[in-house]
């Protein structure tokens, strides 16, 4: 009898070390954060001092990009690592959206870990699909909190489904499904940290985490904590800046980083951050957990000529922001932190998020699934060495929004320092070298260049490869 209770207790200590020995992977996800946005980066107005943290502990990607530079194409890219163009997304007709199953026999990242023994969770804006087969717990997520279809909050305090001012509510804004009961005035973004700190703290069956907890802030509406309003207030009223308000570029550019509300959103993500990482090391499990910071693509910073909206933030000096494919839009911030995966402390290694994919799967010793997620790469063996080497990655955006953002129809590539874009419906070029030119100042397109022609070769060629809708 005694044999037999010790054999018992040696497969339970097995499940636990196995356990152990396979890292944990927490995604931790902000909506609408430009490259700029975090004190890191040299932001003078926001105070991120949780996410300098982690990135001066950790690896902080220079040239880090996302797929596509607005909220749903870039989640797409991030859950399925493919180009969000294979799927038509976003659509030239938002009514041929509605209804569409965008898995249909595709694996997400969360089902990919779940296929190997992982305990998977999801928490926050998921934005794809809009019906419920279509939503986390129905695509590889064995827990799902607040994932459904909305883009945005109706009201970042509770009840979130509820609007605090009507008239500023956007078209992208929904119910929240999931979060109905809760206590009068709480932040959303606070409610989620704790929700995802429960996770953190259950028993997980001796099974790895895998887990995404993706913020609806710093997205619209402009809501935050009274006390961090405050702060930011006060702190803009010690601050001069040159210069207009706005410039006419790209539509209209907000050129300051000014705005208090946001600044306080900011805030409440970065202090998020922090309660998650001391909630990691109480339970032993930081050193354990690879910790993914970043957003899903620039920040908004740009709107059309004849709008009015509320813009967020300044992205300078990068061009543009939210929409737009140049450089504000799609360039992000990119951590990782917590567990420690290299010496190198910087990594300018190109890379977009549909390599997130396959890079956590490589990095926690699992199976690739390289048809599954087609437009991504590891980036494991850079990381760890520390070295890039160049590549070409696209992006594709054939639903413009000239009034609200600013932008209009374009293919982009980029091929190592090169960076074209294809404006198709005025059947425009633009040419930039991003290693002489990274704010995108100086267009040297050349028709008779045979960079410039081999470039726009090679955008014909993968707009007829993905089939993408122009």
């Amino acid at each position: 009898m005694k044999y037999i209770y010790n054999i018992i207790l040696l497969l339970l200590f097995s499940n636990v070390l196995c356990a152990q020995e396979k890292k944990n992977v927490l995604i931790f996800l902000v909506d609408d954060l430009g490259y700029f946005d975090i004190s890191h980066h040299d932001a003078d107005f926001y105070e991120t001092p949780n996410i300098d943290q982690l990135a001066q502990e950790g690896v902080d990607f220079t040239n880090a990009y996302v797929a596509h530079p607005r909220c749903l194409p870039s989640r797409y890219a991030l859950q399925t690592g493919r180009y969000p163009a294979r799927a038509g997304i976003p659509a030239k007709n938002e009514n041929t959206i509605k209804g569409k199953k965008f898995y249909d026999n595709e694996k997400t990242i969360g089902q990919a870990f779940k296929d190997q023994g992982y305990h998977t969770y999801f928490a926050g804006k998921w934005h794809l699909g809009h019906e419920e087969d279509e939503w986390p717990h129905n695509k590889g997520y064995d827990i799902n909190v607040a994932g459904c279809a909305a883009g945005a909050p109706q009201s970042y305090f509770y009840p979130y489904n509820v609007p605090k001012n009507p008239k500023k509510i956007g078209k992208g804004h929904g119910k929240i499904i999931g979060l109905d009961e809760g206590e009068e005035g709480e932040y959303l973004t606070d409610r989620l940290t704790d929700e995802t700190i429960k996770f953190l703290d259950a028993d997980h069956n001796g099974k790895p985490f895998f887990a995404v907890l993706s913020h609806y802030g710093v997205h619209t509406p402009f809501q935050a904590k009274k006390e961090d309003i405050k702060k930011y207030k006060t702190k803009l009223e010690g601050m001069k800046f040159e210069g207009p308000e706005y410039t006419k570029q790209d539509g209209m550019m907000k050129m300051h980083q000014n705005n208090p509300v946001y600044g306080a959103m900011v805030a409440s993500v970065d202090e998020s951050l922090g309660k998650i990482v001391e909630a990691l090391k109480a339970k032993g499990m930081y050193e354990n957990t690879i910790i993914v910071f970043t957003s899903d693509h620039g920040g908004l910073s740009n709107r059309g000529l004849n709008s009015n909206r509320d813009l967020a933030t300044s992205n300078l000096p990068l061009r543009a922001g939210k929409g737009h494919t140049y450089e504000g839009g799609t360039k992000v911030p990119l951590i990782f932190g917590g567990a420690k995966i290299s010496k190198h402390n910087v990594v300018d290694q190109v890379t977009t998020n549909t390599d997130l994919y396959p890079t956590l799967l490589d990095l926690c010793g699992l199976n690739l699934y390289p048809t599954e997620h087609l437009d991504g790469i590891s980036i494991k063996n850079n990381i760890k060495k520390g070295k890039s080497v160049d590549r070409t990655i696209f992006w594709h955006s054939p639903k413009a929004r000239p009034n609200s953002t600013g932008d209009i129809h374009v293919t982009v590539a980029r091929d190592g320092d090169f960076k074209m874009m294809y404006f198709y419906k005025e059947e425009r070029y633009e040419l930039y070298n991003l290693k002489n030119d990274p704010y995108e100042t100086k267009n040297i397109y050349n028709a008779n260049d045979p960079k410039s022609k081999q470039m726009a070769q090679m955008i014909t060629t993968w707009i007829a490869e993905t089939k993408a809708a122009i």
